[in-house]
């Protein structure tokens, strides 16, 4: 095993200030975070170690006497890195000993906003208010009164934390946590702005402008980034997410691009057909009827539907027919129903060979079963 004070490159009556100084010296040339080459590795390991005994007095003088180092803070055994961290302020490489920043980012905000059938055929536009959190316009930010500005913590000196040293049966370990006097920050804020106790934010309304696309539908959330809560001390701003919810339509359903309905027909116009106009979302358009159409027929008028969102191509408008039977008539309407039943011949009622009824058959027809 090499001479420890030969690996440090000091002389046997060296002090600990002298020991410390080279420790330092040759830590800062071999650390893993400066030389990644496995030598320098393993000298670090050496170097270390050798630190670690000749920096307590008891073991150093144990060592100078010639007795066994076992028991004693090796640099396998995790030592090295609560050493180095005495001299560098923090674990691997002093990352961890850097103070807090003050700045973060925001939270994410959520909104909801009620949107009508018509509305997601083309989308639109809306001007939502929401109550988060603005920087502060009397500190922009800075958390400080007007006119002053953080202080150096005087306690841990900027570094943001503090060192303890204690004893174990590795010896003597060094410890850091964070400065409770600044709370890591490295630094304190003497004089707070009044406007926001040194948040560098307040909670105000603002309005955001959405642009809404065509084709969303309930439970569909938008993602606005950035537009969501500013962080502490002025962070960036979080996302704004913006969930859909369509209300329901008195006219209208909707199946993926489709539009859905349903069309009354007399029963005269079932046999002789017509062209009725019907309102759509978007404006009347016209129906032709043929003639002889049934209940649960199915008429479909292309390009009426809902724009996709992801094609941005509209679907179809499809109309159910429901033919209406009328449930009163005169003397001479019924003579005349009476005439055209001799005429028509039409088979006395019966049951249908399929046992699916009305609104199933509507529904698969819907569905383009």
């Amino acid at each position: 095993m090499a001479d420890h004070y030969d690996v440090l490159g000091v002389s046997r009556e060296a002090s600990s200030d002298e020991i410390k100084k080279a420790y330092r010296k040759l830590a800062r040339r071999l650390h893993p975070d400066v030389n990644p080459s496995p030598e320098a590795a393993e000298e670090f390991k050496s170097v270390t170690h050798a630190y670690e005994v000749l920096s307590d007095p008891e073991q150093r003088r144990r060592y100078d006497a010639g007795g066994d180092e076992a028991g004693f803070g090796g640099a396998g055994f995790g030592g090295f890195g609560d050493v180095f961290e005495a001299f560098f302020g923090g674990g691997s490489g002093g990352r961890s000993g850097r103070p807090r920043s003050r700045r973060e980012r925001g939270q994410d905000a959520l909104v909801r906003v009620d949107l009508e059938l018509g509305d997601v055929v083309f989308g639109t536009h809306r001007d939502v208010e929401i109550d988060t959190a603005v920087v502060c316009e009397t500190c922009q930010g800075s958390c400080c009164q007007p006119g002053t500005q953080p202080e150096r913590c005087d306690v841990c000196g900027g570094s943001g934390h503090v060192q303890r040293q204690v004893r174990s049966l590795l010896g003597n370990v060094v410890t850091q946590q964070p400065c409770g006097a600044c709370q890591g920050y490295g630094t304190t804020i003497p004089h707070p702005c009044p406007a926001c106790q040194g948040q560098g934010r307040v909670r105000s309304r603002r309005t955001v402008a959405l642009d809404i696309p065509a084709g969303v539908e309930t439970g569909l959330r938008l993602q606005l980034p950035g537009s969501g809560e500013v962080g502490p001390a002025g962070g960036p701003n979080g996302d704004l997410y913006v969930e859909v919810h369509v209300e329901p339509h008195v006219v209208f359903s909707r199946e993926g691009d489709d539009l859905l309905a349903t069309l009354e027909v007399s029963m005269t116009d079932a046999i002789l057909g017509t062209t009725t106009a019907i309102d759509g979302l978007d404006g009347a358009v016209d129906l032709e009827i043929r003639a002889g159409v049934q209940s649960g027929d199915v008429l479909r008028i292309d390009g009426r539907g809902v724009t996709g969102l992801r094609t941005k191509k509209r679907g179809d408008l499809r109309v159910a027919v429901q033919v209406v039977t009328p449930t009163r008539v005169d003397g001479k309407t019924r003579q005349l129903v009476e005439e055209l039943a001799k005429r028509t011949k039409a088979p006395d009622p019966r049951l249908a060979e399929h046992q699916q009824g009305l609104f199933s058959k509507l529904r698969d027809k819907f569905r383009g079963a």
